[in-house]
């Protein structure tokens, strides 16, 4: 008895010596959602002009004031627009209200500098525009539609418009199944030209003519059905009785449409077709596209499974079937983000990016023969992005990350470099992660740039990086003012004992190391890409609201995500319930021992969606570690989503991993406390994945909580879900009471 009196004081002072997730905190926390309005001067909306003299961008002022600014790039002279009488101008041309927040920028695009007018007055340069351009403005606001359709909408490419050929005379068209020509203007010289095609077996309508207008390039397709997702709205706004909806939806382990390449010559009708034996089990055939001597066609074919993927040559001369350049992998190939091609016809060369070597690099290759022909980038860093390839210097720009090695890897700067691999210049030298806005022909950018615990500056650099003029420095006086501190970088090695592994640490404003703060980490872990973020964001995800409440927040990426090594990617194979836990554990150990006052003996997690799936897998397989788990939306069984995501990192066929990987197969390990939150809507993760979680959690006996919001999508659960989120880590993290919503 008075060792459980003993034990219950001790934990009573534990708690009470934290005096945290009070009143007051809620309150702070509440003030801090508003502290990114508290940062000024830092452009958006960056637009260049048609040709690429001018570009225009806006900017916050403080007392919620905003100006747009014109910058005459060849005089580097700034001008302030005057906004809002522009946009009463524009407004009734329109005969309809003009929002300029989101029009200005579609209307900048069309705008040259000979069609803009710069005047001195009071040593300010004051801004006009031309006679008629008001009118060509609006005239490119009134056309621009945006586009609503749902993401997975599988269209009907069996159907479509007649494709002319590229000399006018003659249009192709697909009719009962079939492919058809005519001359053009003249429906009685209508001619079949294939009659194989079927409903189930037919020709799409995506027709490509040959540069000489002789040959046509169109596939015949296999058809699968397509899954539909089924979802309830339980309190539709329109009426009293719920609705159903549907949705294209094709998940792992369903079949797919299959597409075999076939060429036809117009005049003999000639038919050749690529070998199925070369192209079987696809997961997609892309970029039907002709040789410029009309010789034959190349696609791209990715494999299903995605570890095997070519460029494919289809001979018009002699029909045979040949890859041209060819990647695998034992692992992965990360085709959705890392692949880029492009063809430098005149030299019959391919800019080709591959990770063969280790690192995500750019390759130059002979087009026709698929031989290499150099390396173009080489090194323990990654190519990120090309953004642009000048055939006539034979120059690219590119993004890399990781080529300064005392720096944090995943930063971006930008680079140039000859065909040749030879005269890499970097373009960006502040040590910063950096966002460039290129004008249309690449000889000038606008470069904005920051990192974590830095503000951003903004500054225009021409194509060789040399500084052209200083732009804007954000003021972030008045978000200082508040108490607010950066985030601080932090690096220690992971799992290995040896690769570095990088996040971040939030503390609460009321900050005191004489106290004990327990940890939560905000967890997004996907394979696609890295996600701590590496520009400036006064509140990133809203972390800095959750730390007010008394925690220490932490945002890590740990094996197993993108932009690092191959190595590095390739443990998420298979295994995403790994999400780099092993990682994240070892980096918080090491973090805890430089700052004792991280309690690692009280740590929560939450993420969304991927990362709903692996918060709520730290408490399922690391229980010993992670107690406390709010999970929204969280794809909790490989097998319930989105085929394209999850065959990619989980592989085909559907095996025993997916099982191994699954948090509702797993259901019977939770330990720890978990909160389950979802949309009913939910359109991107099939909400039956958390509704099968929950019912096997019941069925296993585990105590959870679970919230499921009406009408709502794919979303960490809105204000509500938020507020349960705290009060969930505040009461079973902090021991403490949450105060009533109506308080604060």
């Amino acid at each position: 008895m008075k060792l459980l009196f003993t034990i219950a004081l001790l934990t009573l002072l534990q708690f009470s010596v934290r005096a945290q997730g009070t009143l007051e905190d809620y309150k702070r926390a509440k003030e801090t959602a508003t502290i990114s309005q508290k940062v000024y001067k830092v452009p958006q909306q960056i637009v260049w002009s048609e040709d690429g003299q001018s570009f225009s961008y806006r900017v916050k002022l403080k007392d919620n004031k905003n100006e747009l600014y014109v910058i005459d790039a060849a005089t580097t002279t700034k001008a302030v627009v005057h906004a809002e009488e522009i946009a009463r101008q524009m407004s009734l041309l329109l005969s309809k209200p003009l929002v300029l927040e989101n029009s200005w920028g579609k209307a900048m695009k069309v705008l040259n500098a000979n069609e803009i007018e710069f005047e001195e007055q009071d040593a300010k340069w004051n801004w006009n525009l031309k006679a008629n351009t008001l009118t060509k403005l609006a005239d490119t606001i009134n056309k621009n539609t945006e586009n609503t359709n749902y993401w997975g909408t599988r269209w009907d490419d069996s159907r479509g418009n007649p494709v002319d050929s590229p000399d006018k005379l003659h249009t192709a068209y697909i009719k009962n199944s079939n492919v058809y020509f005519s001359k053009k203007g003249d429906d009685k010289s209508e001619k079949q030209l294939t009659f194989d095609g079927t409903a189930g077996e037919y020709y799409a309508a995506q027709i490509h003519w040959s540069n000489d207008s002789k040959k046509i390039a169109v596939s015949k397709i296999r058809k699968a059905e397509v899954r539909q997702l089924t979802l309830i709205e339980s309190s539709p706004t329109d009426q009293l009785q719920p609705k159903t909806h549907t949705r294209d939806y094709v998940k792992p382990g369903d079949a797919l449409p299959q597409h075999y390449p076939t060429i036809i010559d117009i005049e003999s009708g000639k038919t050749v077709a690529v070998d199925p034996t070369q192209v079987y089990n696809q997961y997609a055939l892309i970029h039907t596209t002709w040789r410029p001597d009309n010789s034959g066609i190349t696609f791209e074919y990715n494999q299903r499974g995605h570890q095997y993927y070519a460029v494919m040559e289809l001979s018009a001369i002699d029909g045979k079937t040949k890859p041209i350049i060819v990647e695998t992998s034992p692992t992965f190939i990360d085709y959705y983000l890392k692949k880029y091609r492009h063809d430098v016809e005149k030299t019959s060369e391919t800019i080709w990016t591959s990770e063969r070597d280790g690192w995500n690099h750019l390759y130059l290759f002979d087009s026709k023969t698929g031989n290499l022909k150099n390396q173009i980038t080489k090194g323990d860093w990654v190519v990120r992005r090309v953004v642009h390839v000048n055939e006539e210097d034979r120059k690219i720009i590119f993004e890399a990350s990781g080529t300064t090695k005392s720096e944090d890897p995943y930063l971006i700067r930008y680079y140039s470099i000859g065909f040749d691999g030879k005269n890499r210049q970097e373009l960006t030298p502040e040590w910063a992660n950096h966002q460039a806005s290129f004008n249309k022909n690449h000889s000038m950018f606008v470069d904005v740039f920051s990192r974590t615990d830095q503000a951003p500056e903004a500054v225009l650099r021409n194509a060789e990086g040399k500084l052209l003029m200083q732009l804007e420095k954000a003021d972030i006086t008045e978000l200082e003012a508040t108490g607010w501190k950066a985030p601080e970088i932090f690096s220690s090695v992971g799992r290995d004992g040896q690769t570095d592994i990088w996040g971040i640490i939030i503390r609460p404003k009321n900050f005191d190391p004489a106290k004990k703060y327990p940890v939560i980490e905000y967890i997004y872990a996907g394979p696609h890409s890295s996600f701590v973020p590496k520009s400036f964001y006064a509140n990133p995800s809203g972390m800095y609201e959750l730390a007010e409440l008394g925690f220490i927040v932490v945002q890590i990426d740990g094996m197993g995500t993108s932009n690092r090594s191959k190595a590095f990617h390739d443990v998420a194979w298979k295994n995403l319930k790994d999400a780099g836990f092993p990682d994240r554990i070892a980096w918080m150990n090491a973090a805890a021992k430089k700052y004792p006052y991280m309690d690692l003996e009280h740590v929560g997690i939450y993420g969304t969606s991927a990362g709903g799936q692996s918060s709520t897998g730290a408490v399922l397989f690391h229980p010993e570690f992670y107690k406390v788990a709010v999970s929204s939306c969280g794809c909790h069984d490989n097998r319930m989503d989105k085929i394209w995501w999850n065959e990619q990192w989980m592989g085909w066929p559907i095996g025993p991993q997916y099982s191994a990987c699954s948090n509702v197969d797993n259901a019977h390990r939770l330990e720890g406390k978990l909160m389950l939150i979802v949309g009913e809507m939910d359109d991107n993760v099939d909400p039956a994945s958390t509704y099968q979680l929950v019912n096997q959690l019941i069925k296993q006996g585990k105590d959870h909580e679970f919230i499921m919001v009406p009408g709502m999508g794919h979303s960490s659960g809105g204000d509500y879900g938020e507020k349960k989120r705290r009060d969930f880590f505040v009461k079973n993290l902090l021991g403490v009471d949450p105060p009533a919503w109506n308080q604060y």
